[in-house]
Formats: structure tokens, sequence, C-alpha cells
């Protein structure tokens, strides 16, 4: 047999192209059921040092608030650790003059939210049983068992040593953050230079351009979406105020908080504004402070977001709304309030690879291979 006739006894000897696709696929769910294994060993991992990680992470979020203060503590020549730490207490003094002030006045007219909101929604019931014949029921019931449950939500109680456990778990992982926070504002730098020590030389410009992108994520998101929520809060807070809505005030507080949680927050208080209003002033105030609710969500998602936030996230609804379902089911409250910001990292860092192929792409293998340095003798095969 000649070398010409060889090529032609492969390509008879090659698989047909449908059955070349389903190795394919077949390969690639098999990455896909390591990838998800993998991940679950990890998660196993971190769930055993829960107590060390959780921290870890957490510090990152506040401290990309305070970057900004400590750095013009510095420019303005205070020493690093003085400047953290100076930082640090003036975030914890805005904390606690923020929750001394606005939780106590939700919390003291809670039952009256929750007693204008059943009241609400018996007034919508009855609008849509009346006039459109359109019959919601346990709706009310549920409500019910809300204004019962909540008086007596301060004195349900669990076990004692699982109390005595998660408050010890608890102060001491608030002081790590602390200590995590007050390490990343002194020594930000010199810590990801030493992470990305141990990544090999190709690999280190990628990397510390991925991290140069999440930590700026991180940053516009939290200063940006606090932002957002203040503005929808006194907005809306003023509507509610001139329309002569009670529990105005307790609701704008609720509406700001509630509008850390994209998407979500915003409908909830939205509807609980709505509701109240209806209860109180009938179906044409209720009416208009709907109007007034997406009026300002509308101004929020096509003005306030792309001009506070800008580049900081770029989801679609439906992978917000995933993404804080995933994380209330993992780590509750918490997961849900840091699943849009993770869920921005991670988009960002998927913009990123995709925007290297597209390089590496229009640079072409000839170009390619002229940027890659020669490899000494010896190196492929190791």
């Amino acid at each position: 047999m000649s070398d010409a006739d060889a090529p032609q006894q492969d390509d008879a000897q090659q698989p047909p192209e449908p059955q070349r696709r389903l190795w394919r696929v077949g390969r690639a769910a098999w990455a896909f059921v390591g990838v998800v294994a993998a991940l679950a060993v990890v998660g196993y991992a971190v769930s055993l040092v829960s107590v060390l990680v959780i921290p870890l992470i957490l510090a990152l979020f506040p401290a990309t608030l305070l970057v900004p203060v400590a750095a013009w503590l510095k420019r303005r020549g205070l020493p690093a650790a003085v400047a953290s730490l100076v930082s640090i207490l003036a975030g914890i003094l805005l904390i606690v003059a923020v929750i001394g002030g606005l939780v106590p006045l939700v919390a003291a007219e809670a039952p009256d939210l929750i007693e204008a909101a059943g009241e609400g929604i018996g007034e919508l019931q009855e609008v849509l049983e009346d006039d459109f014949g359109v019959e919601i029921g346990g709706v009310s019931d549920l409500m019910e068992q809300a204004q019962e449950m909540a008086p007596d939500a301060g004195d349900m109680a669990g076990d004692a040593v699982e109390a005595a456990t998660t408050a010890v778990e608890t102060v001491i992982g608030t002081l790590l953050l602390f200590v995590f926070m007050f390490f990343y504002l002194k020594d930000g730098r010199r810590l990801a230079d030493g992470l990305l020590s141990f990544a090999p030389d190709h690999v280190t410009p990628h990397a510390e351009a991925l991290a140069q992108r999440s930590w700026g994520t991180l940053g516009s998101y939290f200063r940006g979406q606090l932002l957002v929520a203040f503005v929808d809060a006194v907005l809306i807070g003023i509507g509610l105020l001139v329309l002569g809505v009670p529990l105005a005030i307790p609701l704008a507080v609720l509406i700001f908080f509630g509008g850390l949680f994209p998407v979500v927050g915003a409908v909830v208080t939205g509807a609980l504004a709505v509701l109240v209003a209806l209860a109180d002033q009938g179906l044409v105030v209720g009416a208009i402070v709907l109007g007034l609710v997406l009026v300002v969500q509308q101004l929020e998602s096509n003005v306030l977001e792309p001009l506070i936030l800008g580049r900081a996230i770029h989801l679609h609804p439906l992978v917000i709304l995933l993404a804080i379902t995933a994380g209330s089911l993992l780590i509750g409250i918490l997961g849900a309030f840091l699943a849009v910001p993770v869920a921005a990292v991670v988009a960002n860092i998927v913009e990123y690879v995709r925007e290297q192929r597209d390089d590496d792409d229009e640079a072409g293998p000839s170009q390619r291979e002229e940027e890659q340095p020669p490899q000494p003798l010896g190196a492929a095969g190791e």
C-alpha cells in the first residue's frame, strides 16, 4: 500500500459524524459531572471550616467600601495601620447609627405594617371578587397567621446548647471578619501580590487582570447599589408622605433595605407599600402608589443603574432571580444579599475569558506562535 492510500484508509476508519458528536457530548457531560463533584467536595470542605472561611470571604465586601476612605487617610499622612483602623471604626459607627436609628422604628411599626398589609389584601380580594369575579383564597389566612406569629416571634427559642454554639460562632466569626478586613485595608496589595506569586508566569498577567476586575466590580456594585437604594427610598417615601399614606417612614426604610436585594427586594417592599395605601386610602390612592413604585423602578433600571453602576453589573433579571434564590437556599438572607455581586464577578470573569479568546482568534495562529517565548530544550517533554 502506498503512502497516498494511507490517508484514505485513515478516513475510512474514522467514525461517522453523528457518532463523533455523541462522543463530544459524552465527554462534556462527564466533564460537567466532574466539575460538579469537585465543587461539592470543595463545598463540603469549606463547610467544615465555615467559621474561618465565611468571614474571610465576607470581609472583602465591606473592605471594597472602605478602601477609598483608608486610601484618603493614607494620603493625609496617617500610617497604614492607623488609617485602616480608623476606617473600620468609622464604618462601625455608621452602621450602628443606621441600625440604631432605623431598625427600631421599623420594628415598632411591624405589627401595624402586617395588619395594614392584611387589610390591603382583603380590600384587593373584595375588588377582584366583586368587580371581576376572580376569587383568591388562602392569602388572608396566611396573613392572619403572620399577624398571630409576629408578636410571639421573640418568645421562640431553640435548644440551649445549639443557641450557645451559634452565639459563640457568631462572635468568633465577627471578630475574624474585622481582623481580616483590617489586613485587607492595610496590606491588600501585598496580599494580592503574594497570592499571584503562586501562579505560573504565563498565568500571572491574566490572574492579576481578573483580580483587578473582580475588585472593581465589587466596589462599584456595593457603592452604586447603596446609592440606588437610597434614591428609591427617598423618592417613594416622599410620594407616600404627599399622598398621606400612613407608616410612610417605616415603608421608606424597608424600601431602602429591599433595594439592596435587586428585583426581589424592590418587588416585595413596593407591594407592601401598595397594600398599606390600599388599606388606608382606598383603591385610587393604592393605584397611584402602584404607579409611583413602577415609575421609580423604571427610573432605577433605565437611568440610575446604567448611570451609577455602569459596567459593574450586566445581568438578566432571570439570572438575578436564580442567583438570589440559590444564595438564599445556601446561606439564607446573607446568601441572597451576596448572590448578585458574586454573579456579577463571575459574569465579568466570563467576559474577560471571551475577550481573550476573541483576541487570540483575531491574532491568528502565526502571530500567536510569534508571541510565545521559545521553550528551552526538554521543556516540552517535561
